[in-house]
């Protein structure tokens, strides 16, 4: 049976690689009954921050918190995307009203703080930070090509993601082959504009 300190150093372990954060569910895996949890936070012990997802008390506050929060709170497969993912790469003026977070096929939510697409990201699409998960450059790229941003928002992504050379023209037009009619379109009308301005 596990100590008090084991219990407390394992939760600490999962919650040091998570900004501090950790779900009801990582801390049930650890030994802590939903009993247990009510009383640590009852007691201050752990900080209540959304539903099912807690935070050490004291713990620092980072740029990503709301990131990492995001991800826990939509499970293990969530990835941020689309403008948001944008905005974490420093590409363009995005500063999306709402974090964009996508989501395999089945969650529903409705939060005024998240957009929630459906979709699989697959490990080849995204990087892993500490405690989320963001969608790739490339990825992203789709992604804003798909949605309703503008056509002058994605070819600004598109010219900054080229000039920082972390994606080639080639790259981009092999990806819009994969994508419907209209957002291939829009990819590939980015992506030659980019090119010309940048020459």
């Amino acid at each position: 049976m596990s100590t008090r300190t084991d219990l407390r150093r394992s939760l600490e372990g999962t919650a040091f690689r998570q900004h501090g954060f950790f779900t009801a569910a990582q801390a049930l895996d650890v030994g802590y009954s939903y009993q247990a949890q009510k009383y640590h936070a009852d007691r201050g012990n752990w900080v209540r921050v959304d539903r099912g997802v807690f935070r050490l008390p004291n713990w620092p506050p980072s740029a990503d918190d709301e990131y990492v929060r995001a991800c826990l709170r939509l499970g293990r497969d969530a990835v941020i995307s689309h403008e948001t993912a944008l905005a974490v790469h420093d590409l363009s003026d995005a500063n999306p009203a709402r974090i964009n977070v996508t989501v395999p096929g089945g969650r529903r939510e409705r939060n005024g703080i998240l957009s929630i697409h459906e979709g699989a990201v697959p490990p080849g699409d995204r990087e892993d930070r500490d405690g989320w998960r963001v969608t790739t450059v490339e990825r992203t790229l789709a992604d804003v090509a798909s949605s309703t941003s503008s056509q002058e928002h994605l070819t600004q992504a598109v010219r900054e993601a080229l000039a920082n050379g972390v994606i080639t023209p080639r790259r981009l037009r092999n990806r819009a082959a994969g994508l419907n009619n209209r957002a291939a379109l829009r990819l590939e009308r980015a992506v030659s504009t980019a090119v010309e301005e940048i020459q």
